[in-house]
């Protein structure tokens, strides 16, 4: 049984207004009359009922993460577009929007001409707000890996990159050998990698010897970065790699 449903729309590119956008050549911040229909572009197209979830309770989450979050979105061919509230579906591998006209719907964005977004998370306590950056994973050794996004945690001469990973574990209680666990469970299972000057892109844990094997010029500015000795998070990594990565 549904709890309820959302409208996902096909998507499709309005050519003719994104040509007249083009031709105006505004800056990707405009939030004006010109950026917002070019939004609406994106949104036109047949509704069609899909439901969201089943009556079980499922363990996890299917996106990089679950808020809302205000985005900007950089197409390939530099149309600027408003900022729209949006979600990452990395289990489904697809970006879900919420236009500000339409708060109680979810619409499939056709992302086939975008090359990033950033997702702006709100101020905490006396931080301000966080922007998170998302790109298009180029350089994956895996070539079928090269149109999903990864997170851009370290920009420099090296790159920390994010590649997240969900994998859907069904219920498994019928049986003489089930494991008796009645509910879902979508496992997270992110990959970091490592951008290297040349261009390539290597799988790395977060430690100070796997950053050192990875970035060979690195290894003594990273054994001298401040906080290098007992960082842990993804965060105090990525701090690590922009200290040593000047």
């Amino acid at each position: 049984m549904v709890t309820r449903s959302s409208v996902i729309l096909a998507l499709s590119l309005s050519m003719g207004v994104l040509h007249a956008a083009h031709a105006q050549q505004p800056s990707i911040e405009q939030t004006g009359a010109a950026a917002q229909a070019n939004l609406n572009a994106l949104v036109n197209g047949s509704p069609t009922v899909v439901p969201r979830g089943a009556v079980e309770v499922t363990k996890g989450s299917p996106y990089a993460d679950k808020r809302w979050l205000p985005a900007r979105l950089r197409m390939s061919n530099n149309v600027p577009l408003a900022p729209v509230p949006l979600k990452y579906d990395v289990l489904n591998q697809r970006l879900l929007m919420r236009p500000l006209s339409r708060p109680n719907d979810s619409l499939q964005l056709d992302d086939r001409l975008l090359a990033s977004f950033e997702l702006e998370e709100p101020a905490v306590g006396a931080s301000g707000t966080r922007r998170r950056v998302f790109r298009r994973f180029t350089e994956a050794p895996v070539p079928t890996q090269r149109a999903e996004y990864v997170e851009v945690l370290h920009e420099g001469k090296h790159a920390l990159l994010k590649r997240y990973a969900k994998v859907l574990h069904k219920a498994d209680y019928q049986g003489a050998y089930s494991t008796d666990r009645r509910y879902d469970e979508i496992e997270d299972k992110p990959t970091y990698y490592l951008r290297r000057p040349d261009g390539s892109a290597v799988p790395v844990k977060l430690t100070l010897k796997a950053l050192q094997s990875a970035a060979p010029a690195l290894a003594a500015s990273l054994k001298a970065a401040p906080g290098a000795a007992t960082a842990k998070s993804e965060a105090d990594w990525s701090a690590v790699l922009a200290a040593a990565d000047k």
